[in-house]
């Protein structure tokens, strides 16, 4: 390659100043000459101000579904709380009623051989 061309990185940064040249060149008549500009770029804003509210209020309807959830998943925690401390609290009467009931009966029994006890010496003497 003779060293008064140029090389390909050079070609293609030429290439593309020129590119942006006539993209420049063409918006700069297009605005200027089309009376319409003004319109879409109008419709442009109005589209986009349009998906922000839109944006918005998909925002605000998660951040409310969102609130509905925690507050449901809390109720169902409380539910869950209560019935175990419901479970609990049946657990020990019955705890405490059968320990009543044990004791009942070991007087009984103690009563009964006391009885027994008693009604043998009765008999002896």
């Amino acid at each position: 390659m003779p060293a008064k061309e140029p090389g390909f990185a050079q070609r293609l940064q030429t290439a593309a100043k020129a590119k942006q040249a006539e993209l420049e060149k063409m918006r700069a008549t297009t605005q200027a000459n089309d009376p319409q500009v003004s319109e879409r770029q109008a419709a442009r804003v109005e589209t986009a101000e349009a998906r922000k509210a839109r944006t918005a209020e998909r925002k605000d309807a998660n951040r409310a579904t969102a609130k509905e959830v925690e507050v449901k998943r809390a109720a169902k925690k409380a539910v869950q709380a209560q019935a175990v401390a419901d479970e609990k609290a049946r657990k020990e009467t019955e705890r405490v009623a059968r320990a009543e009931a044990d004791a009942r009966l070991k007087r009984d029994q103690k009563a009964a051989r006391d009885a027994k006890y008693a009604a043998r010496k009765a008999r002896q003497k």
